[in-house]
């Protein structure tokens, strides 16, 4: 939608236009909305599509934090087999899992200038791109900290 409309159109319209849960922050801080916009809720469907889990849903191992973060968390561990959807039984190429769960995570970040394109996903998701390892978003890490700080491990789900 973002690109249909392109930029010079993205502050006509007055209200908020898409799925709670899948918005990317852009959209909360009033900026511009561009493609990368959709990148963002892709992050999150690639999250979902690996746990076999909404990005909303709560679980008992995770059920006080917001999944995408606690997917990034566990990226960064290098524990990647435990965002499989369970119904897989461990059953995957834990290298291609790997590659999945960085591009999510990518998908995800704050800025959209450090999201990659969706021309750059499909790449990636075709192995022809490299991924590094992203970054946990800063408004995830934010939300992190300020809730350590008021003494809870983990913030309550969003």
């Amino acid at each position: 939608m973002a690109k249909l409309l392109g930029r010079e159109f993205s502050r006509v319209l007055t209200t908020v236009r898409g799925t709670f849960g899948y918005l990317a922050p852009e959209w909360i801080t009033g900026s511009a909305i561009t493609p990368k916009a959709d990148v963002y809720s892709f992050g999150l469907m690639l999250h979902e599509i690996v746990s076999g889990r909404r990005n909303r849903d709560t679980c008992e191992e995770w059920n006080r934090v917001y999944f995408p973060l606690w997917a990034a968390i566990k990226l960064q561990e290098g524990d990647t087999l435990c965002l499989l959807d369970p119904k897989l039984q461990g059953k995957v190429d834990e290298e291609e899992l790997g590659r999945v769960c960085r591009i999510a995570c990518w998908c995800i970040q704050d800025l959209e200038s450090s999201r990659p394109s969706m021309g750059e996903v499909v790449q990636q998701l075709e192995g022809v791109l490299d991924v590094s390892m992203p970054p946990i978003p800063v408004l995830l890490q934010k939300l992190l900290v300020d809730d350590a700080s008021a003494g809870d491990t983990y913030f309550s789900t969003i």
